[in-house]
C-alpha cells in the first residue's frame, strides 16, 4: 500500500501549524520540536536508531538513578550502573516492575524533581487495576507522527469512540473549546444501545470526518450497527480509522473498513504503559523506538526469538516524573526481524495477539487463544454479541445475546463446538442475554479470563 500525500485543508494547516502549537507553547511542552525529530529519526537506519535509543536509554536511567527514591535503592541492591550500559541486554539484570510491585512503592516512584502530578488509572478489567502518576509535561509527538503517515493532522475533523472515565470526567469548559478548535467530536463509547448508536451515525454523517479513532470493539460495534441499519459512513470522506486500546480481530477490522471505506491503522499501547507502536500505510506495527524498549519474555522472563510469542516488557523513557522501567503489560506479541517496504528504519511487531487474559486454559494445561473460542460463535445464525468468561476454576461461561434465528439447535451446535475445543471435564455454562455491557473503561471485550496464568 502506498502511503497518501497528506492534503491538509486551510483550517487544518492552521489549527496543526498554529492552534496546537500555541497550546503546547502555553502548556511548556517540546511536542511540536520533538515531532519533527522523531520524523526525522524515523527515516534512520535500524543500527543508527538503536544506537540513538541505547544512549537516550542510559541518559534515562541514570536520571532514574539521581532522582527516583525507588530506583537508587533497586540499582544499589542489584549492583547496577546505569551510566555503564553497553547493551539493551544489560537491562536484564533488573527486576520486573508489575502492578503489585508499582502499589507498594507509590510514593518512592515519584521523582524527587517532578513539579505536579496528575493521577491516573487503569480500568481494572483484568481484576487488577492501577493508580499511577504522570507529569505535566505529557508529550503526544509520537502519537502526532503516526497521524500524520495517513496524511491526516491536527485539525482534521476527528470522530472519537472512546469511554474512558478520565476523559469524559474532563468535560469543562477549556475542553470543549480545545475539542471545538481542533474540530474533535467525542461519542461515549459506553452508551452503545441501539438508539443511541443510530444517533452515533447520523452525527458522523453531519461531521463528516477525516478521521475516527476508537476502541477497536466500540468502532466494530457501530460499523456494525450502520451495516445491519443501513446507515452509509463509506461516502463521507473518511481516509483512515485508528484503532487501539485492546485486541483488533480479522473481522472487526474488515467491518470497520467495509463500513467506513477506509483502511484501519491498528496502535498498540494502554494508559499506563503509553503509546508504543503504531501501524503505517505498509501495514507494518512500528514500535516507536525513539521513546520505548520493547522486551518480549517466555513464562520465566527470559528473552524469546523473533517469531516467537513473549509478553511484552516495557520501558518508557518519556516518563521521568514517575518511571516505568521493564514495567509486564501482560500482553503477549510476535516480533519481526524484518524491515518494513515503507523505509522507516523503527522496529516492528508482526503482530499483539492481546491480553495473557484473552487466552483460555484448558483443564488438561493447554492455552489457547480467544479466537479459538470466537470462531464458533461469531457466524453462527442469530448472534448479535457474546462474551467468554472463565473463571478461576477454569469453568467457562458464554453471554449470548441473539435473536429469533438463534434456535436452540443452533446453540447445540455452539455448545458441540466449544467442547470440542476445550475437551472433557470442562463446566461450560451458556446464558441468553438481553444486552452485554461494556467493561468500565467502555470496551467490549469478546473474552475475559480470571484464570491463574
Amino acid at each position: 500500500m502506498t502511503e497518501p500525500a497528506p492534503s491538509p485543508g486551510l483550517y487544518t494547516r492552521f489549527a496543526s501549524g498554529l492552534l496546537f502549537p500555541l497550546q503546547e507553547w502555553v502548556k511548556k511542552h517540546q511536542s511540536v520540536a520533538r515531532r519533527r525529530e522523531l520524523e526525522r529519526t524515523q527515516w534512520l537506519k535500524p543500527d543508527e536508531i538503536a544506537a540513538l535509543q541505547l544512549a537516550r536509554l542510559r541518559e534515562f536511567l541514570v536520571r532514574a538513578a539521581r532522582e527516583v527514591p525507588y530506583y537508587g535503592r533497586l540499582f544499589g541492591e542489584h549492583g547496577f550502573d546505569p551510566a555503564s550500559l553497553v547493551t539493551l541486554a544489560d537491562l536484564a539484570r533488573l527486576p520486573f516492575l508489575d502492578k503489585p510491585r508499582i502499589r507498594a512503592h507509590v510514593e518512592d516512584l515519584k521523582s524527587r524533581s517532578t513539579g505536579p502530578l496528575v493521577k491516573y488509572n487503569t480500568g481494572g478489567s483484568t481484576g487488577e487495576p492501577l493508580v499511577f502518576y504522570m507529569g505535566m509535561g505529557r508529550v503526544v509527538a509520537a502519537k502526532w507522527r503516526a497521524t500524520r503517515w495517513w496524511g491526516v493532522d491536527i485539525g482534521d475533523p476527528e470522530v472519537v469512540l472512546w469511554g474512558s472515565p478520565v476523559e469524559l470526567g474532563r468535560q469543562d469548559r477549556y475542553r470543549a473549546i480545545r475539542d471545538r478548535l481542533f474540530r474533535t467530536y467525542l461519542l461515549p463509547a459506553f452508551q452503545m444501545s441501539e438508539a443511541q448508536m443510530d444517533d452515533y451515525c447520523r452525527e458522523i454523517r453531519r461531521i463528516s470526518p477525516r478521521m475516527v479513532f476508537g476502541y477497536a470493539s466500540a468502532v466494530a460495534l457501530l460499523a456494525r450497527h450502520a451495516r445491519s441499519r443501513g446507515h452509509r459512513l463509506d461516502d463521507l470522506g473518511v481516509r483512515v480509522v485508528f484503532t487501539t486500546g485492546e485486541t483488533l480481530y480479522p473481522d472487526q477490522r474488515e467491518v470497520i473498513e467495509a463500513v467506513f471505506g477506509a483502511p484501519v491503522a491498528n496502535g498498540y499501547g494502554s494508559r499506563d504503559a503509553g503509546f508504543i507502536a503504531h501501524q503505517c500505510p505498509s501495514g507494518s506495527l512500528h514500535v516507536s523506538a525513539e521513546d520505548i524498549v520493547v522486551e518480549l519474555v517466555d513464562a520465566e522472563g527470559g528473552p524469546v526469538a523473533p517469531g516467537e510469542s513473549g509478553e511484552i516488557v516495557v520501558t518508557h523513557m518519556a516518563t521521568d516524573d514517575f518511571p516505568f522501567i521493564r514495567y509486564r503489560t501482560g500482553d503477549v506479541a510476535v516480533a519481526s526481524g524484518a524491515r518494513c517496504p515503507c523505509g522507516r528504519g523503527l522496529p516492528v511487531l508482526d503482530e499483539v495477539q492481546g491480553r495473557s487474559t484473552d487466552f483460555i486454559r484448558t483443564v488438561s494445561g493447554n492455552q489457547m487463544h480467544a479466537l479459538a473460542l470466537i470462531y464458533e460463535v461469531r457466524d453462527k445464525p442469530g448472534v448479535r454479541a457474546f462474551k467468554f468468561i472463565q473463571g478461576e476454576d477454569l469453568s467457562l461461561e458464554l453471554l449470548l445475546d441473539g435473536g429469533p434465528e438463534l434456535t436452540a439447535e443452533v446453540e447445540g451446535q455452539i455448545r458441540a463446538g466449544l467442547t470440542r475445543r476445550m475437551g472433557p471435564g470442562t463446566v461450560l455454562q451458556i446464558r441468553r442475554v438481553t444486552e452485554i455491557p461494556p467493561e468500565k473503561s467502555g470496551k467490549y471485550r469478546y473474552v475475559v479470563s480470571r484464570a491463574a496464568g
